[in-house]
């Protein structure tokens, strides 16, 4: 009797090699596919421009990449990147904080708009904010008469890529927000806690990895951006000249060499900050128990 119903023995380890499938093909399948791809899309054109580089030698590829022209350009460019990153790093926690935290009519509309830096083409939003902002537009001619310049300077750069870096701050935090645990802040304020300290003590450990992605994210988009700046840039050599536009004009003149020269040293700057903040924000995650 006892034997007519015990169960195989082999039984629970086809049920469990059953319930082991999955969708998506084995393992090796899988990481073959993604090195293939991640090969064609990022590690072989990277290669093609370490290659390009090897050209030079090492006297003309350092003159290249340390002539007064392209130093200038570097430091444009980094430093209009890393103020825009931090612009949007607190309006961008702010926004999200609104869209989180609070109901509004219209909020589904601006919800929307924050996604069409996204959606809307470079060269759109650098004509849109030179209509806005240049001496006879909606905003700037109340700047005008005042001496300030809105735009066809370093500030209008600044302003571009404050344009096309919100985005990637706003949807970095907002889901974070979405399932912070509100009990926490009550919990915050039945202990005495004020408002300032519920936010520095309890909020902010909680988004804060978030909110360094998002840095990193804005900062990194900025850094490349090219089609947007050349509007609202007079692109002045020494002056207000971003360095993707100095790798453009050399590529115009078939210096390739020359362009992948400095193309190479942006991507080296930007590799080592994005490692540096992404060795931040794992510091931030351990000190926060995360």
């Amino acid at each position: 009797m006892s034997a007519a119903i015990t169960a195989p023995a082999n039984a629970v380890p086809s049920a469990k090699r059953r319930s082991a499938k999955r969708v998506l093909p084995g393992f090796g399948l899988t990481l073959g596919y993604t090195i293939f791809y991640l090969s064609i899309i990022v590690l072989i054109p990277l290669a093609t421009l370490l290659f390009k580089t090897f050209e030079l030698s090492w006297d003309q590829f350092w003159t290249t990449i340390s002539a007064p022209i392209a130093v200038a350009a570097y430091k444009v460019t980094f430093g209009a990147s890393l103020i825009a990153a931090l612009v949007n790093l607190v309006f961008g926690m702010l926004i999200a904080w609104v869209l989180v935290r609070y109901q509004f009519p219209g909020k589904k509309i601006v919800d929307a708009l924050v996604d069409l830096p996204f959606a809307l083409p470079t060269a759109v939003a650098g004509i849109s904010l030179t209509a806005l902002l240049a001496d006879n537009g909606w905003i700037g001619q109340y700047f005008a008469p005042l001496g300030i310049q809105l735009v066809f300077n370093r500030v209008g750069i600044v302003f571009a890529l404050i344009f096309i870096g919100l985005p990637f701050v706003v949807r970095t935090v907002q889901p974070v927000l979405e399932d912070f645990e509100k009990e926490l802040e009550e919990a915050a304020g039945s202990l005495g806690a004020s408002r300032w300290q519920t936010f520095y003590k309890v909020i902010l450990p909680a988004i804060g990895p978030a909110l360094l992605t998002g840095f990193a994210m804005a900062f990194a988009r900025a850094v490349g951006e090219y089609g947007s700046v050349i509007f609202v840039s007079n692109n002045i050599p020494m002056e207000s000249q971003i360095t993707p536009f100095v790798i453009m004009a050399k590529l115009e003149l078939h210096d390739y060499a020359g362009a992948t020269a400095i193309a190479m040293v942006m991507l080296v700057i930007s590799f080592v900050l994005l490692l540096l903040i992404n060795g931040l924000q794992s510091w931030q995650r351990k000190r926060s128990g995360a």
